[in-house]
């Protein structure tokens, strides 16, 4: 199949809400627009220390990581990230990775995004069932009668 690329914007989720309070001019948000690899066999999206440094994202807690190759290993993740793939959005965390390491945008992302990946046009693109709001399921003992 090939990798499957994406153009991605990322926010510091904090710089982003003092913005939006007037606290921060828009220019001062931290912001890097990357490319990052689609991996449906990852849970979380892995972003290379550097990014994570000039992002100002705050390192939250430790992950034991499985590899492909079966190898286990410990990763830092960070919090308050805004991730902007198309025009869908999300605040989300990520694990970090070594300096240099490529993105991979994994299935949180993907799911929550309600993206997929097109094997045809190399691309991840919304869902054609949703085309212009993310669909989540949210099936179980919710409903909204129930809520009154």
């Amino acid at each position: 199949m090939g990798e499957i690329r994406a153009r991605v914007i990322l926010e510091n989720v904090v710089d982003r809400g003092r913005f939006l309070e007037g606290d921060l001019a828009e220019s001062n948000i931290r912001r890097v627009e990357m490319e990052g690899i689609a991996d449906t066999g990852a849970v979380l999206t892995l972003l290379p220390l550097e990014i994570v440094e000039r992002l100002g994202l705050r390192r939250t807690q430790k992950r034991i990581v499985l590899l492909a190759n079966d190898q286990k290993i410990e990763l830092d993740q960070a919090d308050c990230l805004w991730i902007e793939i198309g025009d869908r959005s999300m605040t989300t965390t990520c694990l970090i990775g070594p300096p240099g390491c490529t993105m991979l945008i994994g299935q949180v992302v993907m799911e929550s995004l309600d993206l997929i990946v097109d094997p045809l046009k190399r691309t991840l693109t919304p869902r054609p069932e949703s085309p212009f709001l993310p669909t989540l399921n949210l099936k179980g003992m919710w409903s909204p009668a129930a809520v009154s």
